[in-house]
Order: structure tokens, then sequence, then C-alpha cells
């Protein structure tokens, strides 16, 4: 069964979004992967088709209401499917998450908005608060693009070579190496010389110790058990 995406938000219209184009697009025809995106308003039962109400004990802001929510939630079917809700407070989005999500039939996303969604509804519903980084969005729907592109661009068949996926970054824990194409030289600058040599045990060397040296600089804190180094 292909990976299937359900996605609950007030602005459906924002998806598949870029992932309708180029390689993610082209599988999305073909029914490699599918995607819904489920409108939370439709599930509001009063005239004006409320979706939030003040916060409970007072604040600004509104927050999503958990019985319209749940009705939304519970028109998806209960296929096992994780159950995400894009939340700056959620557990950071890693590559080790995204290649389990990838290897499941497909994820049900909840797209919070305003100041956030009643608790109830994330415990009743037992959904997974998922982050991709420290910083606040407008809403979930830009989050929920960002680790949909990451688990589908690794679904078989989307990429058209495989070990594009192997050699990136965070694949193997570490940052991925430089880059290097033609021509030889780009303003007085050369490709290294190993790159060039043909010696492929030499050149996965080169690049191992080049990962290496960028995530102990960049990110050191992928390299817990190694010695950070300037």
């Amino acid at each position: 069964m292909p990976f299937k995406a359900s996605i609950l938000t007030l602005y459906p219209d924002m998806f598949p979004g870029h992932l309708g184009l180029a390689l993610a697009g082209r599988a999305l025809e073909r029914g490699d992967w599918g995607i819904e995106a489920v409108q939370i308003r439709d599930f509001a039962e009063d005239k004006h088709r409320s979706v939030d109400d003040t916060p409970s004990g007072g604040g600004a802001g509104m927050v999503l209401r958990p019985d319209v929510l749940a009705r939304a939630i519970d028109s998806i079917a209960d296929d096992g499917r994780p159950r995400l809700l894009m939340s700056p407070r959620g557990r950071p989005l890693t590559q080790e998450r995204v290649r389990q999500l990838a290897a499941g039939e497909g994820v049900v996303i909840v797209c919070g908005r305003f100041e956030g969604v009643d608790q109830r509804v994330i415990d009743a519903r037992q959904l997974e608060e998922v982050s991709i980084g420290d910083y606040i969005l407008s809403g979930g729907e830009p989050a929920a693009l960002t680790l949909l592109d990451a688990v589908v661009r690794i679904l078989p068949g989307v990429m058209g070579n495989q070990l594009s996926g192997v050699h990136e970054s965070f694949e193997g824990g570490l940052l991925e190496h430089p880059q290097y194409t033609r021509p030889q030289v780009f303003e007085g600058r050369e490709i290294p010389e190993v790159l060039t040599s043909g010696n492929h045990a030499a050149i996965e060397k080169w690049r191992h110790e080049q990962a290496v040296k960028l995530t102990r600089e960049r990110r050191p804190d992928l390299l817990p058990d190694q010695p950070v180094t300037k």
C-alpha cells in the first residue's frame, strides 16, 4: 500500500504545495504516495463554524477547541498510522524518525494554529508532538510540509538515484562532506586532487574526514563522544 498522508488543517489549499512539483510531484502523480487535506472547520457545529475559543485562565490569543478537532481526527480511519501534531514544544524531528515514518504506511498530521491545541485532545487522541526547530511559525502547515518533504523523498522510487539518500547530512550521524563539480578551477579555487584521483578508497576516506571535521565545527552536539576541536 502506498504511503498516505492525511493533513488536518484550516488551510487545505496549502497542500500539496511544493510537494506537487519535481520528483515528489511526479511520484504523487504515479501514485507512489498520496495526500489528503481535511478542513478542520468542516467539523464545527455552530452557525459560525467556530474552531477556537479563548484560553482558560486568561491570556492572549485563541486555542483550537478539542471537540471540533477530535471530530476531525475521528473522521480519518484509525488504521495505525502515527498521529502527529506539529508543535514547537514537540520532540525535534530527526533523520532517524523520518526513516521510521517512511517505513510505515503513512501519517496523520494535525496542523495547529493560534496559541495552540487544547491539551485534552492531544492526550485523548494520543498525538505525538513534533518540532522542526526552535522557532515559531504562523501555523503547523509549513512544518508539516517540511516533515513530509523529508519523508517522501526517501520513499522507494521517488528519487532517481537511491544513493542520493545515503550520502547526505545526518544519514550517518554526520553533516555531509563538501561537494564539487566542474569546472576544475573556479576563481582560482581547484577541486581537491583526491576527488579526481580515481582512488575510491581514498575518496571515501577524505569524505568521511571532512564530514567529521565539519560536524565538530558546526554541530558538536552530534558527536557527544568525540573531542570538540577548533
